[in-house]
């Protein structure tokens, strides 16, 4: 239960404006580009088509679909008595600290309780939530509401309530969690499910053995490794089943690698303790932070660094390119030039001022205002369109990329968890510096778009 609780926050506080950045639908873009964004055959209108509609479809299903008020219930036998398994699963059980994931509890007035949880709230400090009991029956069942906690805003949890069941069957006991909130799409229901899953698969082994062990392997990087190739392989016949289409595949997923390198270079940088990445198969790749945002300086600067950190690698090979290809490398020069201009579509396609887009995320933390909000993403919006003029996209291209943007745009708007307090505001040199740095980036990036696509390609 208390490992539940834990990694549940853990995702809440790393979600949207708390600590994440997502890289969605933007392969469609460099497919797109990569096929001819002039004169495409039908077949491949047909085809990059439906890698749009795949991505779109999965984004809303994942963020915005009227999912409604559901119960995720998780179920497994141990072979142990309920008093056990209740001296672990109850906050007031002997064993409560069985996984480390709570530091303390501290009874209150009532049925309420407070839980130190060993996770960093904004301050460092370990995060406190105030539960209330209802229903209790020893050794049976229970049901828990979060009150309050260090945060996140408490209309978070209005909805919210997780009830434990054990039930004598044979010799064993079988636990039953069951989680019921209401849902703006299925990625967090989905999270949860496999969340308590895993929770009662660590408790078996703690059951068995006396020790915590951590049954975590989704985030490792050799899953993630695996991940990120089978999103290969999956693009690929979006980019044409050759030799070549594979390497634009996986050239491509080093790049998104690449990119949340930076998210997380941000997040380090920022004093997180813990960072992470994970590939999404067709749709990107996430960075998670370990704790929630702080400043509005600190969401600007890790929101940049994506794009700004891969500025570094568009610029050194579109440098190498050169010298590599008038020495006979013809080959490494190629799949230099490659990188720099697949490199620099996907993140200038990530500077787009959009909702969730790091761009839109920069204008939002610099600009409180509208009005300034709509100045600065108009003259973004201007630098892009300029980029394509450049570049020799035709009308139909703009118009595709464009309708891209706006559905995704929409899909993801609002598609955030509110914070317990506001975020510290940011410095004039602060605003300064992180628009100086969102000038470079654009620049190179829109160096490394124009010269990829009308003297590389």
């Amino acid at each position: 239960m208390l490992s539940s609780w834990s990694l549940q926050l853990k995702f809440v506080c790393v979600s949207n404006e708390n600590g994440c950045h997502k890289e969605f639908a933007t392969h469609c873009v460099v497919a797109f580009v990569f096929n001819g964004a002039g004169c495409m055959s039908f077949s491949t209108i047909l085809a990059l088509g439906g890698l749009i509609v795949v991505n779109l479809g999965l984004i809303w299903l994942l963020l915005a679909a009227p999912a409604g008020r559901r119960t995720v219930t998780v179920s497994r036998l141990f072979a142990a008595p309920a008093s056990k398994l209740w001296s672990a699963l109850h906050p007031h059980g002997a064993n409560a600290l069985w996984d480390g994931n709570l530091k303390s509890v501290t009874p209150l007035d009532g049925s309420r309780t407070e839980l130190e949880i060993n996770w960093d709230g904004r301050d460092g400090k370990p995060i406190r939530r105030t539960v209330e009991f209802f229903d209790e029956q020893m050794h049976q069942s229970f049901t828990l509401r979060t009150v309050d906690d260090t945060s996140l805003d408490s209309s978070f949890w209005v909805n919210h309530s997780e009830t434990i069941h054990l039930q004598s069957e044979g010799e064993g006991t079988r636990v039953t969690v069951s989680e019921t909130d209401n849902y703006k799409g299925f990625a967090f229901l989905w999270f949860r499910y496999f969340k308590n899953r895993r929770m009662l698969e660590a408790l078996d082994g703690w059951v068995r053995t006396g020790e915590y062990r951590s049954v975590a392997l989704f985030e490792k990087l050799p899953v993630q490794i695996g991940m990120g190739l089978l999103s290969a392989l999956l693009l690929w016949p979006f980019f044409g089943l050759t030799v070549s289409g594979l390497v634009l595949c996986l050239t491509l997923t080093v790049v998104v690698a690449l990119h949340e390198a930076g998210h997380m270079f941000a997040f380090r940088v920022m004093g997180h303790r813990k960072v992470r990445m994970i590939f999404i198969p067709l749709l990107g790749g996430i960075a998670l932070g370990g704790r929630p945002y702080d400043r509005h300086f600190e969401v600007a600067f890790s929101a940049l660094m994506g794009a700004g950190f891969s500025a570094f690698a568009v610029g050194a090979a579109m440098a190498m390119y050169h010298p590599l290809n008038s020495n006979g490398y013809v080959l490494s020069a190629s799949a230099v030039g490659a990188f720099a201009t697949i490199a620099a579509i996907f993140n200038l396609a990530n500077l787009v001022p959009m909702w969730k887009f790091d761009g839109g995320q920069v204008i939002r933390q610099v600009f409180t205002g509208r009005l300034g909000q709509g100045v600065a993403a108009f003259v973004l919006l201007g630098g892009l369109l300029l980029v394509c003029s450049l570049s020799g996209f035709s009308t139909q291209a703009l118009l595709i990329v464009g309708a891209v943007f706006a559905v995704l745009s929409l899909v993801t708007n609002g598609a955030s968890f509110k914070p317990k307090a506001a975020l510290h505001p940011m410095s004039q040199s602060e605003r300064v510096l992180i628009m100086a740095g969102l000038a470079a980036t654009f620049a190179v990036h829109a160096a490394g778009t124009v010269w990829g696509l009308t003297y590389y390609l």
